[in-house]
């Protein structure tokens, strides 16, 4: 080891007084490491052996450079050590970015750096701590208006463990100012060398950061939010910033603001300074003033915060073992004032109900384990190799965005079991802390109940209603993990989707995030949306059999290896596609919630009217968000288009088509900026759903028949589901046209207005009920576009010539929306027959579902989504929400008046008369039939709510 003082008188070169003109200088000189040929070596044999030792993993994207040659980069790390820096040059290397263990010469601008590193913690530095090199180059922008140098943050983490509280680990790893020694650099080499991470940040404009430090429009790290290679801000710190508090107008201060280095970055001091002036005049300086060494520490602590909040985004929050974690809770102020509630409303003892209610923590808090996190992601790398083609992820930029100085609240649709797994992946392989899981406690089974817990999911009963004590520790729970920055994930539907359809919202632990935040205020919350959307699902058997009146499985070791049999099958691919997040601050803001407007050390305190109204609103802007953030995949745009035609067949080249078609409506008239479309070709489409096993090609002498393949139209409906919220609207004007050959625009808009209400609530459609009719001309031109409506005049809409192409895709586009304007027919049916004051909101509901199966086995396809009993709950709530249904409070009665068949009478413009005609049969039953089938669906809930009992 070459001694400091040595290698400064060896390596320190002196730099010419002489200034050469900008436009004699030429493009920027990078040079080896020092030069030295022993540095040279000493870097190349460390750089090999470390390569071998550490395997390090890229997280998020490579940093975007412009190809601006007179450009200074410099890479940004928070603490120095020689692995660190020969990691990144080594990174650099691989992924070829600009050199980071290069000697930077710009005689221009008088710098002459021996790399392209700045460590904002140096152990060279002295006295007030700040980073030499940054000082310099802050000093050379400040007195250069046209040198343009770029940083680089780094984050590198030697292993993805959260740190524990109060820990041994902790305490032997921590990183501090002093020169990390030996024996922790070859401890986290050769523990952790497997398990390294790296992270480049978007390169940042020094300039522009000075610029807003100086102007005051900085109050942290967020200006690095506005600023990025290639949007730089021109402006010039002008002299009249640059005043002489900020550079010493002394000539020897403004010689130069650069230096040469010892190791890495040498350090200098306001005597070091005065010394190596004194000394060798020759040297190029750094500016020492008061107000530039004011200006670097600013700059340096925003960098500073800045990487602490990226390494808090990727690792969460120190930790807490379980047991203290439980004894916390179990011992909080807000805990002690329920236990003293329960105690006193059941007659036991203060020490009975914290008994209790330290049961309740330990059944439902996680027990984080990064070796089974690790475990996790090793075995579902594998995993989704082999069950699907690829995972497609769409959209994350914007979460990375937030992740530090964002409370994350992940609200994903829920579709399978898969979800848990996969969303948690794809966040932890991008380089983020994977979220707590809020998981039913069906899935705490032997096995796979700990290993999940492990892997941050938490239980939660699936009801609790009346618990005051266990909704108390659920509660302080979730305080918990949001006042410490918890990413957090639940899913809002409260359960999976069986119809591919999302699920009307459970506000319950919306409310509990709301009751936090509202409780205490650390970090903003953000929501965010996320779609999940399968081409195969492995539940596909089993959710057709639990909506055709199969009981429910229960999870358990037998029913995962039940599954783990499927896993040769083919599935496709898997899209995430992560929605506009929503800010809880704005609908604050809306709704007039004040922030910490609730007592901080209770759970009881309820949410007053303004805030149970936001929450509601949340919920549906979620669900809404959600849809927003579609991905239409190559099998739901099949789905869509065969079980739309006769028979689920159409011949080849009219499924090509067809398919086309839906594209070209999806692209002239995108149903949201989030929504996405396949770029495969309809022909590649086909033969994917081919490749799939879900549709089949029929060989015929005049043109191949493509249908979908045997017992799969019920599979399929589930993916034609989840876009069909994308179609809808342009599926009912398209009824309203082709059932009734020509139709007033006046009167479509009418019908659409007075039914859009029922849709927008079954689907989460998120056009404003206010500004519909500027929507609904938008789709109307687009279909007028497209040639599948004509336009007569005198307002006059019709349809093609009968026995034209467009004719015939007009009315497959019109298919879609049937099922859902049937299902309120015959539910309006059904209330007109057994009048106003006679059933109660689930009596119709179960009713309708009784009606629905019949219908679809007689009439129908047997597609099973057609009576699901969350779409009936949707209908009767929006019928109810809009005023057509009163409920009484007490017997859960409906009461109705004549407007019932006002809307029914509008089914008459889209429904055929024989199929109204159905309806109303089906429809009708007389009063010993209503009081068998009330019974017999009594006993069954019986008897299923004792199974689960």
């Amino acid at each position: 080891m070459i001694p400091k003082f040595l290698k400064k008188r060896i390596f320190k070169a002196p730099v010419s007084t002489d200034r050469t003109s900008e436009t004699d200088a030429g493009p920027i000189v990078t040079k080896p490491y020092a030069n030295a040929p022993i540095n040279q070596l000493y870097r190349k044999l460390s750089g090999q052996l470390l390569d071998v030792a550490v395997k390090p993993k890229l997280l998020g994207e490579l940093p975007d450079f412009d190809s601006d040659e007179q450009v200074l980069r410099f890479y940004v790390l928070q603490d120095y050590s020689r692995s660190n820096s020969i990691l990144i040059d080594l990174q650099t290397q691989e992924h070829n970015l600009p050199p980071a263990l290069v000697g930077v010469n710009d005689a221009a601008h008088n710098i002459k750096e021996n790399a392209a590193i700045i460590f904002l913690n140096h152990p060279s530095a002295k006295d007030n701590q700040l980073s030499p090199r940054l000082s310099r180059l802050v000093s050379a922008v400040l007195q250069y208006p046209e040198l343009k140098v770029r940083l680089v943050p780094v984050s590198i983490l030697w292993g993805r463990a959260p740190e524990k509280e109060d820990s041994l680990f902790k305490l032997l790893t921590a990183d501090n100012w002093q020169d990390p020694s030996i024996s922790k650099q070859l401890f986290n080499i050769g523990v952790m060398g497997r398990d390294t991470f790296v992270q480049f940040h978007p390169p940042q404009d020094l300039r522009t950061i000075i610029n807003d430090s100086l102007k005051g429009e900085s109050a942290g790290p967020n200006v690095f939010d506005s600023v990025s290679e290639g949007s730089v801000s021109k402006d010039l710190v002008s002299k009249d910033l640059v005043s002489k508090d900020l550079v010493s107008e002394d000539s020897s201060t403004k010689s130069s603001p650069a230096t040469d280095s010892q190791d890495t970055e040498s350090a200098t001091t306001d005597n070091d300074v005065k010394t190596d002036a004194e000394k060798s005049p020759s040297y190029t300086l750094v500016a020492a003033a008061d107000g530039n060494r004011e200006l670097v520490r600013m700059l340096q602590q925003q960098l500073t915060i800045y990487l602490d909040k990226q390494r808090a985004s990727m690792l969460g929050p120190d930790l807490s073992d379980r047991r203290n974690l439980v004894d916390k809770l179990v011992y909080s102020p807000a805990i002690k004032h329920a236990i003293e509630l329960e105690a006193a409303e059941k007659g036991t003892s203060v020490r009975d109900a914290r008994s209790q209610a330290r049961g309740y923590a330990n059944e439902m808090v996680n027990d984080y384990s990064h070796s089974i996190i690790r475990g996790f992601y090793k075995f579902l790398t594998w995993l989704w190799t082999q069950l699907y083609d690829g995972v497609e992820v769409h959209h994350f930029e914007r979460v990375r965005d937030l992740a530090t100085d964002y409370e994350l609240i992940y609200v994903p649709c829920h579709r399978s079991h898969v979800d848990y797994l996969l969303l948690s992946y794809v966040i932890y392989k991008r380089g983020l802390s994977i979220p707590y899981i809020a998981a039913g406690d069906n899935l705490d089974v032997p096995v796979l109940g700990p290993l999940l817990r492990g892997a941050v999911a938490f239980y939660i009963r699936r009801s609790f209603r009346g618990n005051a004590l266990y909704t108390a520790v659920l509660r302080e729970y979730m305080h918990t993990l949001i006042t410490r920055n918890t990413p957090i994930e639940y899913f809002i539907e409260g359960g999976r989707s069986r119809s591919g359809r999302l699920l009307p919202p459970k506000m319950g632990m919306l409310a509990m995030t709301v009751h936090s935040q509202l409780r205490q205020t650390n970090k903003p919350v953000v929501f965010i949306p996320t779609y999940i959307g399968y081409e195969r699902i492995m539940e596909g058997g089993t959710y057709i059999g639990e909506l055709k009146g199969k009981p429910k499985e229960s999870e358990s070791l037998i029913g995962l290896l039940k599954v783990g049999r499927k896993i040769e099958r083919i599935f496709g691919n898997v899209h995430l596609s992560f929605g506009t997040p929503l800010h809880l601050s704005d609908f604050m803001t809306k709704f007039d919630v004040p922030a910490n407007s609730l007592p901080s050390d209770r759970t009881d305190s309820p949410l007053d009217e303004k805030a149970s109204a936001m929450v509601d609103n949340i919920g549906v802007k979620v669900m809404q968000h959600i849809n927003k953030a579609a991905v239409i995949t190559p099998v739901s745009l099949l789905s869509l288009v065969l079980l739309s035609a006769p028979k689920a067949a159409l011949d080849e080249n009219s499924c090509r088509e067809q398919i086309a078609l839906y594209q070209g409506l999806a692209q002239q008239l995108p149903y949201a900026d989030d929504t996405v479309i396949t770029d495969m070709s309809p022909q590649e489409i086909i033969d994917y759903g081919i490749k799939l096993k879900l549709i089949e090609r029929t060989p015929h002498i005049l043109g191949d028949i493509i249908q979908v393949a045997g017992k799969q139209a019920a599979l399929l409906s589930y993916f034609r589901n989840n876009i069909l919220h994308v179609f809808i609207l342009l599926s009912f004007l398209s009824a309203l046209v082709a059932r009734n050959g020509r139709i007033k625009r006046s009167r479509l808009d009418s019908i659409a207005e007075q039914l859009y209400p029922f849709l927008q609530g079954e689907l989460f459609l998120y056009y404003p009920a206010h500004g519909l009719a500027e929507t609904l001309n938008k789709k109307v031109d687009s279909l007028l576009s497209h040639g599948l409506i004509v336009e007569l005049g005198d307002d006059t809409l019709s349809v093609p010539e009968s026995n034209s192409k467009r004719y015939q895709q007009l009315q497959v586009l019109a298919t879609p929306v049937g099922q859902s304007l049937e299902r309120y027919f015959m539910t309006l049916a059904l209330l007109a027959q057994q009048g106003s004051g006679n059933l109660t909101e689930s009596e119709v509901v179960d009713l309708c579902h009784l009606l629905g199966q019949r219908l679809s086995v007689l009439y129908a396809d047997d597609i099973p989504d057609f009576f699901d009993r969350a779409l009936f709950t949707s209908f009767i709530s929006a019928l109810t929400r809009l005023d057509y249904l009163q409920k009484d409070d007490e017997t859960g009665i409906l009461t109705f008046d004549h407007r019932i068949n006002d809307i029914a009478s509008h089914a008459k413009y889209v429904l055929t008369p024989d199929m109204m005609q159905i309806l109303q049969q089906v429809a009708s039953l007389n009063e010993e039939e209503i009081t068998r089938a009330i019974t017999e669906i009594s006993n069954k809930k019986q008897r299923k709510f004792g199974r689960k009992r």
